[in-house]
């Protein structure tokens, strides 16, 4: 579900010193190519799941495009996706029921949007999820916990008999999430980000009719699942508290491997941050651990869209893939990185590579681009043959030929780059258009463009633990003004102050900080394009 970023930010600024055209290639390239399934339904912000023989089930999400600004025009009950699809994408088949005939408290969260999902086995778990509720007479985030047994629904459809006995249901304060992201580790879920959200859509906020409560998570929760195909329950609940960086939704979270052979997740980008605006640094997830890496801004993919998460075994690097959607910053002809913050619709394909240090570099694929501007609510639907463990893809597996590795299926798609201010229904749809995307080992060196962001701040703090005067280091790409802010771990501003730079490169500023109370604080650095944090301790 999109807010918008800020009303009162038009501008459209040209950031010359922040993007260099740098040559850069894999050892591989990717393809997509349009393919037609019958009957398969146009639906964004879905969730799925596969059976044992790769067929795809499809359930919520929406059946039309960017949601409108009205609040009696937005999230409306009739586009709803009341219906479960398993799509046979070999076999070029669908079939369909609808889900009417289930439990109300079922069928109501079953067609909402949004959802927090992860597949066992063959057992789909979805979690949460936004829509109208006619048990509640209004919009609402829901609270369950639902099990869905892939395999037996999928026939269930197939052979038209009844779909009661597929899905199952608990409910729990603590599922009620829109707009996260759920994980599995060894045994342990994740649920992480995202937020609650009850009553109907409204820009103008929460106090102006119809009103509505919002509640970011600012959580990672964990749990696991004990389920024996009759009995549900989850256990060994906790969760990870942090109101500056996990308060974030509509993010793309993907399985990594890291360059010490471990499995665990990365938080690409996402929104709000508290200055209204996406967030541009990532939040690595190991069990039983997170930590933020401030020193690489994410630029050309804000929102969630397909991504793939492939490895290479043989230069120990990490590459994820994210296909068009949403994005703050684009290239131009130039190369020259633009930025618009009312975060349009773009064609863009990236990538974010992690090398065995630990380096994370985004490049934009100058070879391949969306035929359309179209992404956001998609899925990447990957194939059996090529995966580690975690779903990651396996390059190494994969033979010296261009080989499938995986669909692009759903999402919306848009007339033009910005629509959300004029948007009344018709400047957008769910897309019909599904993509094959295929890895080529035998042809490799097509041109990327590096992005190189000299505004991610070289920031130090010092003394830190500091008593009166906080020295702040940091670099200036440009002499445009800089905004330094404290912040209580609890997200609370506390002061904001402004510094112009007279010349680029290294600055220094004394910021006075012996009326702060003793405890932690956040110093947040940002020029209007990039944010940087630092944690720094009053005693």
């Amino acid at each position: 579900m999109k807010l918008p970023p800020a009303y009162n930010k038009m501008l459209l600024g040209i950031l010359s010193l922040l993007s260099f055209s740098l040559s850069a290639q894999t050892d591989f390239t990717i393809d997509i190519e349009p393919v037609i399934i019958n009957n398969a339904p146009a639906v964004q912000s879905y969730t799925w799941g596969l059976t044992s023989d790769q067929k795809w089930i499809i359930l919520g999400g929406r059946i039309d495009g960017l949601h409108q600004r009205q609040p009696f025009a937005s999230f409306l009950e009739a586009d709803n996706n009341t219906s479960v699809y398993v799509i046979d994408p070999v076999g070029n088949q669908t079939w369909s029921a609808d889900l009417s005939s289930l439990s109300a408290p079922l069928f109501e969260q079953l067609q909402s949007t949004n959802q927090n999902f992860i597949q066992r086995g063959s057992t789909l778990y979805i979690t949460g999820g936004y829509g109208y509720s006619t048990t509640a007479g209004d919009h609402i985030t829901y609270d369950g916990l639902i099990a869905v047994d892939l395999n037996g629904l999928a026939n269930a459809v197939i052979n038209a008999t009844a779909l009661d006995s597929y899905f199952r249901v608990i409910n729990d304060p603590v599922f009620k999430i829109t707009g996260g992201q759920m994980g599995l580790l060894d045994s342990t879920f994740y649920l992480v980000g995202g937020h609650l959200f009850d009553g109907r859509y409204n820009p103008m906020g929460p106090n102006n009719g119809p009103g509505f409560v919002q509640v970011y998570s600012n959580e990672i929760r964990t749990f696991k699942i004990d389920d024996d195909g009759t009995n549900l329950n989850f256990y060994d609940y906790a969760a990870t508290h942090d109101t500056v960086n996990l308060h974030r939704r509509d993010y793309n979270m993907a399985y990594q491997i890291y360059p010490d052979g471990s499995y665990g997740f990365t938080v690409f980008s996402g929104v709000f941050d508290y200055n209204n605006m996406p967030y541009l640094n990532v939040v690595e997830i190991t069990p039983g651990n997170y930590t933020v890496n401030n020193t690489f801004n994410q630029l050309l993919s804000q929102y969630q869209s397909a991504k793939m998460a492939v490895y290479d075994t043989v230069g120990n690097v990490m590459h994820t893939f994210f296909f068009g959607g949403l994005s703050q910053f684009t290239l131009d002809s130039q190369g020259t990185l633009v930025e618009d913050v009312n975060v349009p619709f773009v064609k863009t394909i990236s990538r974010i590579s992690r090398d065995g240090n630990g380096t994370m570099t985004e490049t934009k694929l100058d070879y391949l681009e969306m035929p359309a501007l179209m992404g956001p609510g998609s899925d990447f639907i990957h194939v059996h043959n090529y995966l580690y463990p975690n779903e990651v893809i396996n390059l190494s597996a994969i033979p010296n030929q261009r080989t499938l590795v995986g669909y692009i299926f759903g999402g919306i798609e848009s007339t033009a780059e910005n629509i959300f201010f004029v948007n009344d229904g018709t400047q957008s749809a769910s897309t019909t258009s599904i993509f094959a995307v295929y890895i080529d080992k035998s042809q490799a060196g097509l041109e990327e463009t590096e992005i190189n962001g000299k505004g991610v701040f070289n920031l130090k703090l010092y003394p830190n633990p500091v008593g009166r005067k906080l020295k702040v280091s940091f670099f200036a790409s440009s002499l445009d003004t800089i905004e330094l802010g404290v912040m209580t771990t609890d997200g609370k501003v506390v002061s904001r102050e402004k510094y112009t730079p007279w010349m680029t490169g290294d600055q220094e500023y004394k910021l006075d900080v012996s009326e702060l109370a003793e405890g932690t604080y956040f110093l947040t650095i940002t020029n209007g394009a990039f944010q940087h944090q630092e944690q720094f301790v009053k005693r």
